[in-house]
C-alpha cells in the first residue's frame, strides 16, 4: 500500500503481493521504529493517524510494510504484480488513541476489500470488489451511499470524499452535511472535480488551501520524469503545477526543461522567460540566489552576438546559404542563424548557466558559421550579383557559369556547411567601397574559410596525375594566395568528382598532389602548405607571381597585398605601373628589404627604380660569390694589420646610423654607397635591336660593362660632362649582422636590472677586460662588413637630372661591381641617401 500525507487530507492508495498467509501487524513506536505490543493478525493494510507515535508495520512472506516518516506508513511488497488483495479483516485506525480496529467485514465479504475513515468522526468508507465504495457509519455500520469507484479516503473534518479507480482519475466529492448524522437520509452527491494521478504518485487538486501541496506532487513527479527523459509526461505535470500554481516559477521552469527536452525550443525560451518574470516578481534572499542562477535572454543574445561579431570579422560579407540558395548579408546570416535549433539551444543553455564556458558559445557559433570559398577560372557569362540577388540559385536556369555554381553550392551542403562564397556573384562590383574592402580583405577570408574548393574546369574525368599542373588555374593572378591563404584545399575535376580520387580531408596533406603543385609553381611544398603572409622574402614572392595573368592588367598587383600583408586602396583604371608601383613602394617602405629593387627589364613610369612589369622579377635575383665563414675569418685576419682597422670602424658606424629606403611622393630616398662613374665609352660590336653597350669606370671599382636601350653620353676624365653618373652599393642594414628585432627583444628580456648589477660603490664604467672585449668584437664586426662589402654586389647605374634628382638606368642583364683593394676603405666611405625619380 502506497500512502501520501497531504496536510489534512489522506490518500491511500492500495498495493498486495499474492501468496499471502496470516500476516501480522505490530504497532511501532513511530520515534524509535520498534515494535511495541503484540501483532495483531490481519491483512498488510496500513493506516496511521495524524500526530500520532504509533505506526503499524504489516508483515507478509513476499510484502513488508515500513516506516516512511512520523506520519505515513507504506507497504514496498516484494512482486508488485497485483494490485488489490482480497480480505475479510481490514483494520482502520479508531478515533481516539489510535489503536489498530479489526473491522469485520464477514457480513459482505464477499465484496468488500478496503476499509478507510476519518479521524475526526464516525464515517467510515469502504470499496467493494465490483469497484463501487460504500461511505457507512461507525455506530450502525450502515451504508447510507455509493458511488462507482475503487479507491477512497475522507478529510479529517468529514467534509470531503476523495476516490479514485483504475483509470488513474481522483475524484473529489462533497460529503453531504446530513450523511454524517446519526440517521441515515437521502444522500446527493455533488459533481466530482476530476483530477490526475499515475501508479505512483497522487496529485490532487482541492480546495485552494491544497493548491501548494497538490503542486508540489505533480513537481515531484515531473522533475523524476525529467531524470528519466519523459519529456512529454514530465511537460503535462509542469502543466499542471502552471494550472495549480500560476504565480510560482516551479512550473514555468519545468515546463521549460521538458520543452528543451523534446526540442521545442522557442517554447522553451517563452517558458524561461515567464520563469524570470515570476523569480523577478517574487520576494526572499533565496528566491534572490535563484535569479542570480539565471541570465536573462536580453544578456544571452548580447553575449552570443558579441561572439557572432568576433566570428564574422574575419568573414566575407556575403554569403550564399547552402540550404535555402539565398545570397545574405551578415545580417540576414545572424538572422537565419537565429531560427536554428544550434541558436536556441545555446541561448538556453547560456540562460540556465551564468557561467556557461566562453569556448563552448565560441565553438558553436563557429562550426555554424563556417564556410567554404571557390577558387576557380572564371568562364564567360559569369552570374554577377545583381544575377542571383533574392533569388533561389537552385532554381535559376541551370547554363553555363550558374551549373557551376550550383553544383558548388551543393558540394558544400553535402560537406555539412551552411555557407558558402563565390568572387563573381558575392561581391557588389559597383560598389567602390564593397571592392574595397573584398579586396583587402580577400586573402583573410579564405586563411580562415573552412574549405576551399578549387574547381579545375579543364581536368577531364578520371585524369591523370599532372593534369593539374598543366590546368588553366595555375596560370592565373588570384589563384596563388587564394591556395596559398587556404589551410584546407580539395581538389575537384569538371565533373566534380575529387582529383586522382584522393578522398584525404585535405590535400594539403596529399604528398604527390604538393609535389605536382611544386613543380608547377616553383613555391616549395613546405611553403605551400604552411604559408605566412608578410615582407619576408619579398623577392622571391614577386618571383612566384611573375608569369601569372589577370583580365584586369591592375589585378596582378591587386592580387598581392594579401601576400604580402598589405591594404592599399583599389584604383581600377589606374595602369598596371602605378598599381604594381605603389604595391613595390609599400613593400620596400615598410620592409626596408630593398631586394624588390633587384630586376631586370623596362624602368616603370611610377619610378625609375622599379619595374615596369611584373614579369621583370621571373628570373632569379642576382646570385653572387658566397664566402664561407673560413674564407671571412681569413679576409678578417688580414686587415687587422692594416690601416683600414681605424676607417672601417668609422664606416660601420656611419651605415649603422643611416635611414632606411622610403619613398614619397613616388620618390624613391635610397641609402647608398656611392662611386662616381669617370667614364662613360660605348664598345662596338654585334649590332643589337635598340640596346647600346658601354664600358663604365669608377673610382674605386673594377671596369665592367653595361647593355642597355638608352642612348648614353660618352665621356671620359680627360673629356668630362656636365652629366653625373653614379654606381652605386643599395644600403642593405643586413650586412651589418645585427639580429634580427624578435631576436632584439629576446636578448633584451634576458638581461638583468642594472639596480641588480651596481652597488652605490661600484663604477658605471666597464673594467679594462670588458672594454677591450667589447673594442675587439666591435672591430670585428666593422671588419667583416668591410670583407662583405668587398665582395661582388648588384650596382644601380644612375644618372643626375636637371633638378639634382637621379634616375635609375635600366639595363638587359644584372650589374655586378667589385671595389678594387678592400682594404683601402677609404675609397667607400662615400655615403650619401639619393633621390631617385
Amino acid at each position: 500500500m502506497t500512502r501520501l500525507s497531504l496536510g489534512s487530507l489522506y490518500i491511500t492508495h492500495l498495493l498486495s503481493a499474492r501468496d499471502r498467509e496470516d500476516p501480522a501487524i505490530p504497532e511501532w513506536n513511530a520515534s524509535t521504529q520498534k515494535q511495541f505490543g503484540q501483532p495483531l493478525k490481519t491483512f498488510p493494510l496500513l493506516r496511521h493517524p495524524i500526530s500520532r507515535h504509533f505506526a503499524a508495520k504489516a508483515q507478509a512472506s513476499n510484502s513488508e510494510g515500513f516506516l516512511i516518516n512520523a506520519k505515513s506508513v507504506a507497504i514496498q511488497p516484494s512482486s508488485a504484480t497485483s494490485l488489490y488483495m482480497s480480505c475479510t479483516l481490514s483494520p482502520t485506525w479508531t478515533p481516539d488513541r489510535g489503536t489498530l480496529l479489526e473491522w469485520n467485514t464477514s457480513e459482505s465479504a464477499s465484496t468488500w476489500k478496503q476499509v478507510t475513515h476519518s479521524l475526526a468522526g464516525p464515517p467510515i468508507a469502504s470499496t467493494f470488489f465490483d469497484s463501487q465504495v460504500g461511505l457507512q457509519r461507525l455506530s450502525d455500520r450502515r451504508t447510507f451511499t455509493t458511488f462507482q469507484r475503487s479507491v477512497v479516503t475522507l478529510s479529517v473534518d468529514n467534509t470531503r470524499i476523495l476516490s479514485g479507480c483504475q483509470d488513474k482519475i481522483i475524484s473529489e466529492w462533497v460529503a453531504p452535511k446530513d450523511a454524517l448524522q446519526e440517521k441515515p437520509a437521502s444522500i446527493a452527491v455533488s459533481d466530482p472535480k476530476i483530477l490526475a494521478i499515475n501508479t505512483k504518485t497522487v496529485t490532487i487538486q482541492p480546495s485552494s488551501i491544497l493548491n501548494s501541496v497538490s503542486s508540489t506532487i505533480f513537481a515531484n513527479r515531473s522533475k523524476a520524469k525529467l531524470e528519466k527523459s519523459l519529456w512529454e509526461d514530465a511537460l503535462v505535470d509542469a502543466q499542471r503545477v502552471i494550472e495549480l500554481e500560476p504565480s510560482s516559477h516551479v512550473g514555468y521552469q519545468l515546463k521549460h526543461t521538458a520543452l528543451h527536452g523534446v526540442h521545442r525550443y522557442s517554447e522553451a525560451i517563452e517558458a524561461f522567460q515567464i520563469m524570470l518574470a515570476k523569480l523577478d516578481s517574487a520576494h526572499g534572499t533565496q528566491i534572490r540566489k535563484l535569479r542570480e542562477k539565471y541570465v536573462g535572454p536580453s544578456r544571452a543574445e548580447g553575449v552570443i552576438r558579441k561572439f557572432i561579431d568576433i566570428q564574422l570579422y574575419t568573414a566575407p560579407l556575403r554569403l550564399l546559404n547552402t540550404s535555402s540558395g539565398l545570397l545574405c548579408d551578415r545580417e540576414a546570416q545572424i538572422s537565419v542563424f537565429k531560427t536554428t535549433a544550434e541558436y536556441k539551444q545555446l541561448l538556453l543553455s547560456i540562460m540556465n548557466h551564468a557561467d556557461l564556458s566562453m569556448e563552448r558559445i565560441a565553438d558553436v557559433v563557429a562550426t555554424y558559421f563556417r564556410y567554404v570559398m571557390l577558387s576557380h577560372r572564371w568562364g564567360e557569362n559569369e552570374p554577377l550579383l545583381h544575377d542571383i540577388q533574392d533569388k533561389v540559385v537552385y532554381k535559376l536556369k541551370a547554363a553555363g557559369s550558374l551549373v557551376k555554381l550550383q553544383s558548388f553550392c551543393k558540394s558544400a551542403r553535402h560537406a555539412g556547411y551552411h555557407w558558402a562564397w563565390v568572387d563573381t556573384c558575392c561581391i557588389d562590383q559597383n560598389n567602390n567601397v564593397e571592392l574595397q574592402k573584398s579586396f583587402n580583405s580577400m586573402f583573410v577570408w579564405y586563411h580562415h574559410s573552412a574549405l576551399t574548393t578549387v574547381y579545375l574546369s579543364d581536368v577531364p574525368p578520371s585524369a591523370k596525375s599532372g593534369a593539374l599542373a598543366k590546368s588553366a588555374w595555375n596560370t592565373r593572378g588570384w589563384t596563388v594566395p587564394e591556395f596559398l591563404a587556404s589551410r584546407v584545399i580539395l581538389f575537384y575535376q569538371q565533373d566534380w568528382m575529387l582529383y586522382l580520387d584522393d578522398r584525404s580531408p585535405n590535400h594539403k596533406e596529399s604528398v604527390e598532389i604538393m609535389h605536382e603543385l611544386e613543380d608547377a609553381t616553383g613555391i616549395d611544398a613546405r611553403v605551400l602548405v604552411a604559408f605566412q603572409p608578410g615582407m619576408r622574402d619579398a623577392r622571391q614572392k614577386l618571383q612566384w607571381v611573375s608569369t601569372r595573368v589577370t583580365t584586369v592588367p591592375e589585378d596582378i598587383a591587386y592580387s598581392l597585398f594579401g601576400i604580402f600583408g598589405v591594404a592599399l586602396p583599389i584604383l581600377y583604371g589606374e595602369n598596371a605601373q602605378n598599381a604594381l608601383g605603389r604595391l613595390l613602394q609599400e613593400i620596400v617602405a615598410r620592409s626596408g628589404d630593398i631586394t624588390a629593387l633587384d630586376w631586370v627589364g623596362q624602368p616603370s613610369e611610377f619610378n625609375s627604380c622599379l619595374p615596369a612589369h611584373i614579369s621583370s622579377y621571373a628570373a632569379p635575383p642576382c646570385s653572387l660569390p658566397y664566402l664561407s665563414e673560413d674564407e671571412i675569418q681569413t679576409a678578417v685576419s688580414s686587415l687587422r694589420h692594416t690601416a683600414a682597422v681605424d676607417q672601417a670602424s668609422k664606416f660601420y658606424d656611419r651605415l649603422d646610423n643611416m635611414s632606411a629606403p622610403r619613398f614619397a611622393s613616388c620618390r624613391l630616398r635610397l641609402p647608398c654607397i656611392v662611386f662616381p662613374v669617370t667614364e662613360v665609352r660605348r664598345r662596338s660590336g654585334p649590332a643589337q635591336e635598340a640596346l647600346f653597350t658601354y664600358g663604365v669606370r669608377a673610382d674605386g671599382l673594377d671596369d665592367l660593362s653595361i647593355t642597355t636601350e638608352e642612348n648614353l653620353i660618352q665621356f671620359s676624365r680627360p673629356r668630362p660632362t656636365r652629366r653625373t653618373f653614379l654606381l652605386v652599393h643599395p644600403w642593405d642594414r643586413r650586412l651589418l649582422e645585427l639580429p634580427d628585432i624578435a631576436d632584439d627583444a629576446e636578448c633584451l628580456g634576458d638581461r638583468p636590472q642594472p639596480e641588480s648589477l651596481l652597488d652605490d660603490s661600484d663604477s658605471i664604467s666597464d673594467s679594462p677586460g670588458e672594454a677591450e672585449l667589447a673594442d675587439s668584437e666591435s672591430y670585428s664586426r666593422a671588419l667583416r662588413l668591410i670583407v662583405r662589402l668587398g665582395q661582388p654586389f648588384g650596382a644601380f647605374l644612375l644618372a643626375q637630372q636637371r633638378g639634382g634628382e637621379y634616375k635609375r638606368i635600366a639595363s638587359d642583364h644584372d650589374i655586378i661591381a667589385q671595389v678594387k683593394d678592400v682594404s683601402s676603405a677609404h675609397t667607400m666611405m662615400d655615403i650619401r641617401t639619393l633621390e631617385i625619380l
